[in-house]
């Protein structure tokens, strides 16, 4: 019963399928291989645009790349308190932009708010050399609190951003849930809403080590090809990282994944909140559950094999404890850990 991390299952056997179909004869390296070729149309087609598409291996990557592309290294990068470039990504969008700061904003539910982002601005004189530059806000799809943005709450920071001379990138790690959740289509939870940038992610959601960056403005990709070869992260057998989103673009199998890792997150709270001394924390929307649980039942869900982070210390009594549901995450686990929970 893991529910640790959607890291923690391997990849889907369709996807492991496409790297080995990949590897049949010679082709072009770094990316100039017909794969890679047919991933960027396919991007195309998904999100009813031309698109700008690079692939890279871990979200930390393309996190970091991306904004260093959108923001100097006098800049100034608006984001959530708890959003994953702060809080486990070890400074890299500092070390990929030689020196843009984190400029970290508290929110509900892992949210920015548009009213707290315009009071983060005021502390910043623009043109003064003393301070950073705000250049950028950057949203995590879904938050580290495992909700979702609503294309409204997405519409109106965009519009906050472009009034202030900003661009908005969105860290989509899990923008399969959230567009699974929203019910939505990739273009409408992005440029049509004034995304610039998606750190499109795969690797939590079915693929082997395969992420992307994608730009809706060509104007943004500016100098993105070379901090992606300095950095090391242009990988000179490209097609089997485009082979891999090809795959998870196919049949909608991104979005199906997506699909049943959520229904799983929304099965265990359901099964938890009607459990007394237990409170869900925040609103399931994707595959992600955060609950204050007795620290005796925690202890009982190990002891029988459940593993999953406590999120903060026990306080009287409880603990918050995460728990993330995967694509691949046996229905007999969410019955076993309820039933345990249940005692």
């Amino acid at each position: 019963m893991n529910f640790t991390s959607d890291n923690a299952y391997g990849a889907a056997p369709e996807i492991l399928d496409s790297i080995t179909r990949a590897n049949s004869g010679a082709v072009a390296s770094y990316g100039s291989d017909g794969i890679t070729a047919t991933l960027g149309k396919r991007m195309n087609e998904i999100f009813g645009r031309e698109v700008a598409v690079f692939p890279v291996v871990s979200g930390t990557a393309a996190n970091g790349l991306a904004l260093a592309t959108l923001v100097p290294p006098h800049g100034a990068v608006l984001c959530h308190t708890d959003a994953h470039i702060v809080v486990d990504e070890c400074g890299a969008v500092e070390f990929f932009s030689h020196g843009a700061r984190l400029v970290t904003i508290e929110g509900r539910d892992g949210k920015l708010a548009v009213d707290r982002i315009a009071r983060a601005l005021e502390r910043f004189r623009t043109g003064f050399v003393h301070h950073s530059q705000p250049t950028a806000v950057s949203l995590t799809q879904t938050t580290e609190c495992g909700t979702c943005y609503r294309l409204e709450e997405i519409a109106a920071i965009s519009a906050l951003a472009r009034n202030h001379g900003l661009k908005l990138h969105m860290d989509g790690a899990r923008f399969a849930n959230a567009v699974a959740h929203l019910g939505c289509s990739p273009a409408e939870a992005t440029w049509r809403i004034g995304v610039d940038a998606l750190s499109f992610g795969a690797t939590k959601n079915g693929a082997l080590c395969a992420e992307a960056v994608v730009f809706f403005d060509p104007e943004s990709v500016r100098d993105f090809e070379y901090r992606r070869k300095k950095s090391g992260h242009l990988v000179s057998k490209m097609r089997f990282l485009s082979a891999q989103l090809l795959s998870y673009l196919e049949n909608d199998r991104w979005l199906v994944s997506a699909r049943r890792a959520n229904a799983q997150a929304t099965r265990l709270a359901r099964a938890l909140e009607v459990i007394r001394d237990v409170e869900i924390v925040h609103p399931v929307e994707a595959n992600a559950v955060f609950a204050h649980v007795p620290d005796a039942m925690a202890t009982r869900l190990r002891a029988a094999g459940a593993q999953f982070y406590d999120w903060a210390p026990s306080v009287g009594g409880r603990t918050l404890i995460r728990l993330v549901c995967a694509f691949a995450t046996p229905d007999e686990d969410i019955m076993r850990f309820i039933a345990t929970a249940q005692g």
